[in-house]
């Protein structure tokens, strides 16, 4: 069991910390103290801001010796709240946003050693000048930290070609829960020291250790791409495509998402300066993308791909990016979805995951289920088909008390959805992790071995539990 901080332990860590490390301001704490969705609030005896990895770990050791729980927090951009504290007021806010440094950039192994601080788009633009790009990015960009990141084992939109996260590390420096500095930075491709503290660390969401800088793999920037906005029928078409494409096109296949028309049209009227691509809505669109060193080449493929799909019915319009200009549009259009879905009112949000060749099946078969139990209740999914990876998204029935509807019903809605995703095979979390908003019904639901072995890492590596109570497990 945890303690609250003393007020010797609060003297200390300001000591330690100095008036930019350590603050109990109210003022200064409030923005941090709630999820970005507004969806928890919390409370917090005071906030951490250490600028080094020796003073995380000086801090992480006197809260140890305390018994003081600690939340870790970067850019405060999670969908499941965390990196929010609890409510009584007694945990300790760490956040990691002064760990800013990007230690060192080598262009010629394609690594970087980048603090857990740094901000995703930040660090986008200081490898792009060594001609490099680090092949993730998804819509919080500009305020997502890399030790969320790592944190979280976080997705993105190009997970089709490179992986997650953990497929993008390729070494980890953290402070385990005794204060000690795991150095795990040495890229080595090969290591067979038993356990992979790195792979571990790498999704934990700060409950086994803080992260504090990462090694990173990095790819040389794509001289050219080719995207197209593409209309569909239904999701069962916008598998066959993917598996086309794929096949025809490899690994110069770099994105391919899903949209519905309802997440279109939401973002065309709450969204400023968007347009639709296609001269007439279709019920479904696909974006792809294909990345490569010439240009000419890649539009040549994409042609020679759609042109027949076009004449056989599988696809019903097809717009493609002349200019750099119209692809950021098209991909504006696919990451202001959750922007414009929230401007619609309250929903229930579900990051989920089924095998691909399934995931057609879900979109289908989940409305159906849903408005049998709940009549009225609308569901859109959105997102990566070509990971398996879907935004399923639950509206209230028109009309209604939006927020009261889901106070009533929305406990019973996840739990109808999630365990539609576990009967297909699925994961009840594809990349934004389980945090407090799903720890219930991951303890509910999921596998009796994967929770205990959960929970014996857990107890294993932070037997006092200091290190984000109450998340995950």
């Amino acid at each position: 069991m945890t303690r609250p901080p003393s007020p010797s332990l609060l003297a200390d860590l300001a000591a330690l910390l100095g008036p930019k490390g350590f603050t109990t301001d109210p003022e200064v704490l409030a923005p941090w103290l709630t999820d970005w969705r507004g969806k928890y609030h919390g409370a917090a005896a005071a906030m951490l801001s250490p600028a080094t990895t020796e003073e995380v770990a000086a801090a992480v050791r006197l809260c140890g010796e305390a018994g003081a729980a600690i939340v870790p927090q970067g850019g405060n951009s999670g969908m499941v709240g965390g990196a929010t504290p609890d409510a009584t007021g007694t945990q300790l806010l760490l956040s990691t946003r002064r760990l800013d440094r990007i230690r060192a950039i080598d262009a010629a192994a394609r690594l970087a050693v980048v603090e857990a601080g740094v901000v995703l788009e930040n660090f986008h633009n200081a490898v792009l000048a060594h001609g490099l790009r680090f092949p993730l990015s998804l819509g919080g960009k500009g305020s997502a930290t890399i030790g969320g990141l790592v944190s979280t084992n976080a997705g993105g939109t190009q997970v089709l070609r490179h992986g997650t996260m953990r497929a993008l590390v390729a070494g980890i420096e953290a402070v385990l829960p005794d204060g000690s500095i795991f150095d795990g930075l040495a890229p080595l491709k090969k290591d067979n020291r038993g356990y992979d503290l790195r792979h571990l660390l790498c999704g934990a969401e700060g409950t086994l250790g803080i992260v504090t800088a990462a090694c990173l793999r990095l790819v040389p920037v794509a001289a050219a791409r080719a995207t197209a906005w593409i209309g569909l029928e239904s999701p069962d078409q916008a598998l066959v495509l993917l598996r086309r494409l794929d096949a025809a096109l490899g690994d110069a296949l770099e994105g391919f998402e899903i949209v519905p028309h309802t997440c279109l049209d939401a973002v065309l009227r709450h969204i400023p300066q968007t347009r639709a691509p296609l001269a007439a809505p279709c019920p479904w669109y696909a974006l792809i993308e294909l990345a490569g060193d010439d240009a000419e080449a890649l539009d040549a493929a994409l042609l020679a791909e759609l042109a027949p799909a076009l004449d056989e019915g599988l696809v019903r319009d097809v717009a493609i990016a002349k200019n750099e200009r119209e692809s950021e549009d098209f991909w504006r259009l696919r990451d202001s979805i959750s922007e414009a879905e929230r401007a619609e009112g309250p929903a229930l949000q579900h990051d989920i995951s089924v095998p691909v060749d399934r995931m057609p099946t879900f979109i289908a078969d989940n409305p159906a289920r849903l408005s049998a139990a709940f009549p009225g209740a609308r569901a859109l999914s959105f997102g990566h088909l070509g990971d398996g990876n879907v935004h399923h998204h639950v509206q209230p029935p028109a009309g209604c008390d939006g927020k009261a509807w889901i106070a009533e019903h929305g406990e019973a809605v996840s739990r109808l959805v999630y365990r539609h995703v576990v009967e297909l095979g699925g994961s009840i979390s594809a990349e934004h992790g389980i945090g407090q908003a799903k720890r219930a019904m991951l303890a509910e639901i999921d596998s009796p071995a994967r929770l205990a072995a959960l929970r014996g890492v857990k107890a294993g590596l932070d037997p006092l539990g200091i290190l984000n109570p109450g998340k995950l497990v």
